[in-house]
């Protein structure tokens, strides 16, 4: 019998020490943020005490309850937190972290009660106070109808976590996502999350619209790091992401990098500095439709409390102050994964508002950012009521099948939202339909990404803005300015085109602009419609340093008289000198090789004045216009454009009659009839801009602007 009393002693013991070893480490764990190696630690540890070892048991229980909430691992942290409370190592704050994993886990009676229990105590909480109506309304919530349809994308999921897609592309043909798959670079396996390191990956889709198997991308964007959550600016030419870097002696703090696109390959991403603030981490980035601000998640002192949205002003010369989005967005849980989409609506996800668990999805309207979230920015005393928020949430949506709403936030309801956690959303154009990820449905908590769609009417224009008779001008702004006191600016995509949603009933103008290029407007009312409309806008800019093609003018055989069916080139060109009220022009017409030069010269000049005399009557100063016959002085040069249509023509090839006789008979007359042309070039752009004496009439008064003010924020177009 004693010689088993010592052996039973020496296990309790080794027991003891092991269990003490195990909790070093776990703390070491804990301390570099690495939650789940120290939930391992803290597990043996646990599993180590004896279960007469009541108050110590509770507390390694309470350790570890809570690396199993930081990790994700949802169930595991619930029988945790049991444990706590079983052992009586338990306070006011492990039943709301208790209550708010039940609530993730849809345990919502049990979830209520610990809410309540949590109010019992401290009644202003704001988390239990949500926590609470999120328990009694998400049955509800579950049952109504929402509009959403969301279906699980296997075709861009693995094993592991996939979150966070992107959509890139004039097309919105590429899907950038973050994934832990095994096809991630790296050997080590994260100390946060026990799978390997996240790297950014993409999926195209081909010309029947079907997505193809997710690629790596090669080009030193991923690292042994880990990186995620990316976003581009509005040219495409920039990538916007988070990288977590490891250090074996200091804890791991994300940051936000960017890495630039050239010869359609990612560089190598670098640090963008926000802050001088190292001990805060920065992650999840969004840039703002209008490419004026970086919108991120960051723990930076300032904050109501857990992770809190941040943006800063994006320029020219760098970047500028940043400023918290305050009480209409931020509580003190978590605001994280802000994203836009395209017509100015913000989302973000959170678990500190109302919801049906873990990370839900969240809207502000476009208007509603514009206003409320700029007077929270700037008075920080603007409140959000999130007990009437809740109430209005309650409420079934009405007959039309719109989401939810209280003033400002919209709660999309299910099934875009659910028990779990549901975030990065990131939008097909205008169109209320893309893809977002969710762990939903995951035993393991992994994340996976998901398709969704809510089917509206909307009515779009969607305009083109190009050189006449050459490429896209990706460089050019368009003014939108509507009698409902629209007024925007908006920027053109790499294929030169811009896409904008519309109102029904209301007189639009859109002046398009572009540096050495003369403004083209158009003007726009739709009426209303039953079903989505896209409306198309052409906006050809004639360039000021070249000569423009007059397309489809035609004249009589042999004759200066002008044909009937010139009437709609000419009346363009009427309304382009119109829009441009301070240039003059030359107007010329040109000949082929064929015919005398004597007489192909009177016949030009005649055919210049024939169009000048035609824009004269129709209330253009003849002080505008120059006519000038050039015979067949001047031989077309071919621009990069044309040898697109005639792949036997090069790029400034001068045809000439020596070139032309060259050329096989059809392609002889194919330069011939691009010989015969009429064009303008633009001569001065300053026509009216000085009286008799060289003063500038008119002169303009200084723009007063308030401090800090950027010259662009606010513009009035007088069209």
């Amino acid at each position: 019998m004693r010689k088993y009393a010592i052996i039973v002693l020496l296990i309790v013991l080794y027991s003891c020490g092991g269990a003490d070893a195990n909790y070093k480490r776990g703390e070491k764990y804990l301390a570099l943020g690495e939650y789940f190696d120290a939930a391992n630690e803290y597990k043996q540890a646990y599993t180590k005490t004896p279960p007469k070892e009541r108050t110590l048991r509770g507390q390694r229980a309470r350790k570890l309850a809570y690396c199993y909430d930081k990790s994700n691992q949802t169930q595991k942290a619930i029988s945790a937190y049991r444990n706590v409370i079983r052992y009586k190592q338990d306070d006011v704050l492990t039943h709301l972290s208790f209550a708010r994993q039940l609530l993730k886990n849809a345990n919502y009676k049990e979830a209520a009660k610990e809410f309540q229990l949590v109010l019992d105590s401290m009644p202003d909480n704001v988390l239990a106070r949500n926590g609470l109506r999120s328990a009694q309304m998400a049955p509800t919530w579950k049952k109504e109808e929402s509009g959403y349809t969301v279906k699980r994308m296997d075709i861009f999921n693995s094993r592991r976590a996939d979150y966070s897609p992107m959509l890139f592309g004039d097309e919105n043909d590429q899907l950038y996502f973050t994934s832990t798959r095994n096809e991630a670079q790296g050997d080590d396996l994260s100390g946060i999350t026990g799978t390997k390191n996240g790297d950014i990956f993409f999926s195209q889709k081909d010309d029947k619209g079907k997505w193809g198997r997710p690629q790596t991308i090669e080009s030193g964007l991923n690292t042994e790091f880990d990186e995620g959550v990316c976003c581009f600016s509005l040219d495409q030419t920039t990538m916007y992401l988070t990288q977590c870097a490891t250090d074996p002696s200091y804890p791991r703090y994300a940051t936000i990098m960017t890495s630039s696109r050239s010869d359609a390959a990612w560089g190598k991403a670098s640090p963008l500095t926000i802050s001088r603030d190292t001990l805060s981490s920065y992650a999840h980035p969004a840039v703002s439709p209008d490419g004026q601000w970086l919108y991120f998640t960051s723990d930076m002192p300032g904050g109501l409390g857990g992770l809190d949205i941040w943006r800063i002003r994006l320029t020219s010369s760098g970047l500028g102050g940043v400023e918290n989005l305050g009480e209409l967005v931020n509580t003190p849980g978590n605001e994280m994964f802000p994203a836009f989409r395209p017509n100015g609506d913000f989302y973000f996800s959170s678990d500190g508002h109302p919801g049906m668990g873990g990370l839900d999805i969240f809207i502000i309207k476009n208007e509603e950012m514009k206003s409320k979230v700029e007077r929270a920015i700037s008075q920080s005393s603007d409140s959000l009521d999130t007990s009437q928020l809740s109430a209005a949430n309650s409420q079934s949506a009405n007959s039309s099948r719109t989401p939810r709403t209280h003033l400002r936030l919209v709660h999309p309801g299910y099934p875009l939202n659910s028990q779990g956690d549901d975030f990065g959303m990131t939008f097909e154009g205008l169109h209320n339909r893309g893809f977002f990820s969710s762990n939903r449905g995951d035993g393991r908590g992994s994340d996976h990404i998901y398709s969704f769609g809510n089917p509206e009417i909307i009515q779009t224009v969607k305009g083109w803005v190009y050189e006449m008779d050459a490429y896209e001008l990706t460089a050019a702004q368009v003014y939108m300015v509507g009698n409902d006191g629209t007024n925007l600016k908006l920027s053109v995509k790499g294929d030169g085109s811009f896409e904008q949603e519309i109102s029904p009933g209301v007189d639009y103008v859109f002046l398009a602009t572009c540096k050495g290029f003369l403004n083209h407007k158009e003007e726009l009312r739709v009426m209303p419609s039953k079903e989505t409309k896209e409306h198309v806008l052409q906006f050809p800019l004639a360039n000021i340093s070249a000569p423009v093609l007059i397309d489809n003018i035609f004249y009589d055989l042999n004759k200066a008289t002008l044909r009937p069916e010139s009437a709609t080139a000419l009346d363009e060109l009427v309304k382009m000198l119109n829009e441009n009220p301070n240039i003059t022009i030359e107007l010329s017409a040109h000949c082929d090789y064929r015919g005398s030069a004597q007489y192909n010269k009177v016949l030009s000049q005649h055919r210049a004045e024939s169009v000048v005399n035609y824009l004269i009557a129709h209330g253009i100063a003849k002080d505008r216009l120059t006519p000038k016959g050039y015979g067949k002085e001047k031989p077309k040069t071919i621009r990069k454009k044309l040898t697109e249509k005639y792949p036997w023509l090069k790029e400034n090839d001068e045809l000439t009659e020596e070139f032309i006789m060259k050329l096989e008979k059809n392609q002889q007359e194919v330069c011939n009839q691009l010989n015969r042309r009429t064009e303008f070039t633009v001569l001065r752009t300053t026509y009216g801009l000085f009286d008799e004496k060289g003063n500038l009439k008119n002169t303009p008064k200084p723009k007063v602007q308030k401090k800090n003010e950027e010259e662009d924020d606010n513009f009035i177009i007088d069209l």
